[in-house]
């Protein structure tokens, strides 16, 4: 087991690293990957075990101040290793026996930079700090972006075009805390990380974890294929969480906008928790073990 207090300090990279470092130690089966680096040089992992012929895809932290997605999926990894491992099952599911047929690959951290300039301040932005000072205006603990002032989540190429109206018209005209979907689509390295990803390999479905509010989006367009909302009923009554649909600045834009629209397969925005971000390391408990069930389900469906 990693130990637990590395649950008990927020995700920055030296906590990730610590965390990724006893994983791949401790289970030779699980394989890691630098699949792409920041603005500033910080890598971008994922993780995978199981048959790599057909894939489930989770990702998180988009955001900065949503490090805690990490968490989760960082302790999923660590149950579904440890089932693996000793054949056995989560929930009373055998996943060892599934991920034979499917596998499974998690991206804790899409915003590496972005999650150190929320926890760490101007300084964690390297060779953009002044930018960021000039842009965070003393608020830099509520960073979303990534080191150039993007959303990562506003950067792929899914209507994308008119949310950059949308942004315009909300006085979003250039690099911000949040909410900047950048010059075109896909012009960061952080959603090229993910879109490439996703073009490599057999993705059956995916899910971006994001904090807060106890929401699943699952809809996003003609392209939204039939079965994603069964899924989506089915991740909703395993969690507690609502089917809801993004408004507004939500729209379009983001990682499951652009699966579905891409590649015609389902994906789902999962929005953890309850509370103001970021949500504190002491929520970690109680949002995982509402969870752990669904994210086993949606690792067979």
């Amino acid at each position: 087991m990693v130990k637990t207090k590395c649950y008990d300090t927020p995700a920055d990279e030296k906590n990730r690293r610590r965390i990724s470092q006893s994983l791949t130690q401790r289970y030779p089966f699980l394989k890691h990957e630098i699949i792409g680096k920041s603005h500033c040089g910080r890598t971008i992992d994922s993780y995978s075990l199981g048959n790599e012929n057909e894939q489930v895809l989770m990702c998180a932290a988009f955001h900065g101040m949503e490090w805690l997605t990490s968490l989760v999926l960082f302790r999923f990894l660590e149950r579904v290793c440890e089932a693996f491992e000793k054949d056995s099952g989560i929930c009373e599911i055998n996943v060892a026996r599934f991920l034979s047929r499917r596998g499974l690959i998690i991206v804790p951290c899409v915003n590496p930079d972005g999650v150190e300039i929320s926890l760490n301040r101007e300084c964690a932005a390297g060779k953009f700090e002044q930018r960021v000072e000039h842009i965070a205006a003393g608020k830099a603990h509520r960073w979303q972006a990534n080191a150039v002032g993007v959303d990562i989540n506003h950067n792929f190429s899914a209507g994308w075009k008119s949310l950059h109206e949308k942004e315009i018209s909300s006085g979003i005209t250039g690099p911000s805390l949040t909410q900047y979907g950048g010059q075109y689509p896909e012009s960061e390295p952080e959603t090229k990380a993910l879109t490439s990803l996703c073009r490599k390999r057999n993705i059956r479905h995916a899910a971006a974890f994001h904090s807060q509010g106890e929401e699943i989006y699952w809809y996003y367009g003609e392209n939204t294929p039939n079965r994603s909302r069964l899924m989506a009923e089915v991740l909703a009554r395993t969690s507690g969480y609502a089917l809801s649909s993004p408004r507004g600045l939500a729209v379009g834009g983001g990682f499951k906008d652009w699966f579905i629209e891409e590649l015609k397969r389902p994906a789902f925005t999962i929005e953890i928790g309850l509370g103001r971000n970021p949500l504190p390391c002491s929520k970690l408990n109680e949002i995982y073990s509402r969870l752990e069930e669904m994210m086993t389900l949606y690792i067979i469906m």
